[in-house]
């Protein structure tokens, strides 16, 4: 092996890491793009007025005279920015989670309450009896 070639390898092995790293980003906004788009077109539909009223409107039969009229201004968008900005995070962070229903739980690390040892959620199960973690607090 010539001199200086081990800095070479490493450099290679992290721009392959860093393009790897980007191509999946890029490839999960194009899998949460349509969900996106569609959310944000309800938020968009749910700003006209007229809409809102229909949906928040109770039936006629469910109204009592002691209530008061609807009041549905356009004070109150629901498709902003800050709106738009909050519902991409959550979509990503939903579709970036390890843990899905139905799907295999994780085995993280957890410390345990005797000591500072650190063991996997999985080392406490016993056979086919099924594991309950509670994550209560006791303040």
């Amino acid at each position: 092996m010539l001199p200086g070639a081990g800095g070479a390898h490493t450099c290679c092995r992290s721009q392959a890491h860093t393009c790897y790293r980007r191509l999946s980003q890029a490839l999960s906004g194009v899998m949460l793009l349509p969900r996106f788009l569609l959310t944000a077109l309800m938020l968009w539909l749910l700003d006209y007025p007229c809409i809102r009223r229909r949906l928040l409107r109770p039936p006629a039969a469910a109204r009592s005279p002691e209530d008061p009229p609807l009041c549905v201004s356009d004070g109150n968008r629901l498709c902003t920015v800050e709106s738009l900005k909050a519902v991409w995070y959550g979509q990503k962070l939903d579709w970036l989670k390890s843990a899905h229903v139905g799907g295999v739980a994780p085995n993280t690390e957890v410390v345990t309450l005797e000591g500072p040892k650190r063991c996997r959620i999985l080392d406490f199960s016993d056979g086919h009896r099924p594991l309950v973690v509670n994550f209560g607090s006791c303040s």
